[in-house]
């Protein structure tokens, strides 16, 4: 844990900065797997796909 805190420190000019920067990634990278699965869920879901369409068409962007 040291070792990488010193390695992001050097890039990130100090501890504070590299662990807000490693906190932030994590975050991130923490939502992007989060909207992964909810699309997956998604596009799994007949129900949804109907609506979705059905939205679609009311917009006039499907036919």
């Amino acid at each position: 844990m040291e070792a990488a805190l010193r390695a992001l420190a050097g890039e990130h000019r100090t501890r504070s900065e590299a662990v807000r920067y490693a906190l932030l990634r994590t975050y991130r990278e923490t939502l992007i797997e989060q909207a992964r699965q909810d699309a997956e869920r998604l596009a799994a879901d007949q129900d949804d796909q109907a609506e979705m369409l059905a939205i679609q068409r009311f917009m006039g962007v499907a036919e």
